[in-house]
């Protein structure tokens, strides 16, 4: 007992419920935390944000429960259903599935294969093998492989990753692309973090939703492992310091094209091939017969290669053919490769290359060859195939496409010459029209009820989806190119694109997460509404999603701001449903901060509004929903200020309400949150056929993290129940 009420172990608590706010079953316990530190400390205590208020809130909870000792059996009780929550328990999130440790067998991230063809570089190699080797003195593990572009430096990341894998890491090796060669596209170090933690199985649902949480977790997840992390195309060291850890059996290799001074690593050089070595790797790739039928062209190839394995590859598809007019200079061995391919194109293929890089869409598809060309797309999908072919296109495990950046400058500057700047326009506006529809005709499926999704345009023809979640699948799939496409309708002036694509994200915000990649495009959308369509509908749906996307990030400050300007806009439009729900969301920050009291005002408030809205109005028939949505929340905003047996009689007619409607999900929500409220009055006999009704109404919703709630309130009532975390037997 003495153990999970000391100093330390209260904020340890306190750490592991905030890190996991990313899932439902991680949010409800948030809030019986808040009401739990509000019951112990007397006083209404706001949520900390951060570790030093979170110090701060451990502090006065041990006070009171220095001055109230029979609290302690209570504190205990929660702590020990809380994973990572007691000393010896997991380290994972809410849910308690990932921790330090080794990886289960079948699990253990790969690489993508190495190239076959693999010459020189055995400096480089074997100093890797010697940073990898030494002994674990406290210092990290990092390497900085840096080269111009096309000289190798990924492929040989990747290649010392594969060939030494069950050496120096049994337990995996991750990769993450951080795009810091591509304007406007690099990732952030949360984004990169999420990408990683992604990669080493744990579930989106799982990781923490802050920044600051994000780095701890991923550093206790990897503490006992031994790992390669490979971070490639790093613009600075600034992007990627919070993903280096000092764990002894992480080794951090870095690939960029400047030596990223600020940087601590070992760094290693890679220079361009020497003559024999570039012969060498052209011999492995054609042959010696071929090289033998080419010699008279060789030393020519070799000059405009400029020791760039990139360029000899491309060389390679090409040796026997006319050697093409000098169009670069052997310092630029890339777009150099990429003009002398060019040239060779059939007139379609040309087509699609110059077009389709118009913008640096991070992976696309045929259908955005199609968009951008006229063609159609299984045609678009062939010349895509032969693009790649020879070199001038990477491609995916997906079956998308991305360009070199040299490459995709040069196909850009083609486009310019032979298109010209109105045409290069007209294609990049057919494209934005193409991601325009389809992220609106998919955030219509993922959401058909939704009066925040933005209607399709005059003549667009809907996508019909097998169900809602196949649309959200889509639009996760294109979140890249989504928020790209944002951008460029910025920069082209076209606000209502801008707008409708933003309000497109509603349904990833809300199921799917994406909150760091979508921020800065969301940024973009509500400025360009105030801009351009100050108190209408459209500017205060921007700012609420925005709210939502800074409550999700642990930005509360931000979150209420735009929280507040959606409600200004709501009502300045006349708009009672729209204004009503930012109230609503209003509460329900509130909730978030621990701030029962302000919360209940607000939704007490969000009814007043509802209470004005006519028999004939817009929205009457979702009021007695909306109705029942609210009582829950005024019971959730009472439970935390204690106030129980108000709480009951508000959960109480919420649950009447789904129940009859059969709403499952959320009957079994409001049967969890009188669960809870027994539970703070210590009624185990209360609580637990609560906790059975509410989970036989989840059976058949797979809501895997929300049974595991569950299952651990009924531990708590002293009984137990089938498995059902991720991955155990009770899962589907």
């Amino acid at each position: 007992m003495l153990d999970q009420v000391s100093l330390t172990a209260i904020a340890t608590v306190l750490g592991a419920v905030g890190s996991g706010m990313a899932n439902e079953a991680g949010r409800w316990a948030w809030e019986s935390a808040g009401g739990l530190v509000r019951r112990i400390a007397g006083r209404e205590v706001t949520a900390p944000t951060g570790a030093g208020e979170r110090d701060a809130v451990a502090r006065e909870v041990l006070a009171g429960l220095q001055r109230q000792p029979q609290l302690a059996v209570a504190w205990a009780a929660f702590a020990q259903a809380i994973p990572g929550g007691v000393p010896g328990g997991s380290s994972g999130g809410i849910t308690g599935t990932t921790g330090g440790g080794r990886l289960p067998v079948g699990q253990v991230p790969q690489l993508r294969p190495s190239t076959r063809f693999f010459t020189d570089r055995q400096t480089a190699l074997k100093q890797l093998v010697q940073e990898a080797s030494r002994s674990a003195d406290g210092r990290p593990r990092v390497a900085l492989l840096h080269g111009d572009e096309g000289m190798g430096t990924s492929t040989l990341a990747v290649h010392w990753g594969c060939r030494d894998a069950r050496r120096f890491f049994p337990d995996g090796q991750l990769h993450v692309d951080l795009r810091g060669d591509t304007p406007g596209a690099a990732l952030g170090g949360a984004t990169a973090l999420h990408r990683l933690l992604g990669q080493l199985g744990v579930p989106a649902e799982e990781i923490p939703t802050t920044a600051d949480e994000r780095i701890d977790f991923f550093r206790r997840t990897v503490a006992e492992l031994r790992l390669l992390v490979i971070l490639d195309h790093v613009r600075s060291a600034a992007q990627i310091r919070p993903l280096i850890t000092s764990a002894p059996g992480v080794f951090t290799l870095i690939v960029s094209r400047h030596p990223l001074p600020g940087l601590d690593a070992l760094r290693i050089p890679v220079e361009p091939l020497a003559d024999r070595d570039a012969v060498r790797l052209l011999t492995q790739l054609v042959g010696k017969q071929a090289l033998s039928a080419a010699r008279a062209t060789l030393p020519s190839v070799l000059e405009r290669c400029g020791g760039s394995p990139y360029a000899l590859r491309a060389a390679a598809l090409r040796l026997t053919e006319p050697t093409p007019s000098p169009s670069g200079t052997p310092d630029d061995p890339v777009p150099t490769a990429a003009d002398d391919t060019y040239r060779l194109l059939p007139p379609d293929a040309a087509r699609v290359y110059r077009l389709t890089a118009l913008r640096p869409w991070p992976g696309f598809t045929p259908a955005t060859g199609a968009w951008a060309t006229g063609l159609a797309e299984a045609d678009t999908a062939r010349l895509l195939g032969e693009l790649a072919d020879v070199e001038l296109l990477e491609h995916t495990t997906d079956g998308r496409y991305f360009y070199r950046p040299a490459v995709l400058a040069h196909a850009a500057r083609t486009a310019a010459h032979v298109d010209g700047i109105a045409g290069c326009a007209q294609v990049v506006t057919r494209t934005l029209a193409g991601y325009r529809d389809l992220a609106v005709g998919a955030a219509r499926a993922a959401l058909p009820n939704s009066w925040r999704v933005p209607s399709l345009p005059a003549g667009a023809a809907p996508v019909v989806y097998d169900r809602p979640g196949t649309a959200v699948a889509v639009l996760s799939a294109e979140v890249g190119n989504l928020v790209q496409a944002i951008h460029a309708a910025d920069e082209f002036g076209d606000h209502t694109t801008v707008m409708e694509l933003a309000q497109a994200l509603w349904p990833l915000q809300l199921k799917a997460g994406y909150h760091d990649e979508l921020r800065p495009a969301l940024q973009i959308a509500v400025r360009t509404a105030d801009a351009h369509r100050p108190g209408t509908r459209t500017a205060g749906a921007l700012h609420a999603q925005l709210a939502h996307t800074f409550t999700e990030l642990g930005q509360w400050d931000e979150a209420e701001s735009e929280a507040r300007k959606a409600a200004d806009a709501e009502s300045a439009a006349g708009h009672v449903r729209g204004h009503a729900s930012t109230v609503e969301f209003l509460g329900l920050l509130r909730l978030r901060q621990w701030r029962f009291a302000d919360a209940l005002d607000c939704f007490d408030a969000s009814g007043r509004l509802y209470d004005g809205i006519g028999p004939d109005g817009e929205g009457a028939a979702d009021l007695p929903r909306a109705r029942a949505l609210l009582e829950r929340h005024r019971g959730r905003a009472l439970r935390g200020l204690g106030r129980r047996a108000e709480a009951k009689e508000r959960l109480e007619t919420a649950l009447g309400f789904f129940r009859e409607s059969g709403e499952a999900y959320n009957t079994a929500r409001a049967l969890t949150d009188l669960a809870e409220t027994c539970l703070d009055g210590d009624d185990s006999a209360g609580a637990l056929p609560l906790i059975e009704e509410a989970e036989a109404a989840l059976a058949d919703e797979q809501a895997t993290y929300q049974l595991v709630h569950l299952r651990r309130m009924r531990q708590r009532c002293g009984t137990t129940a089938p498995d059902v975390s991720p991955g155990g037997p009770g899962a589907e």
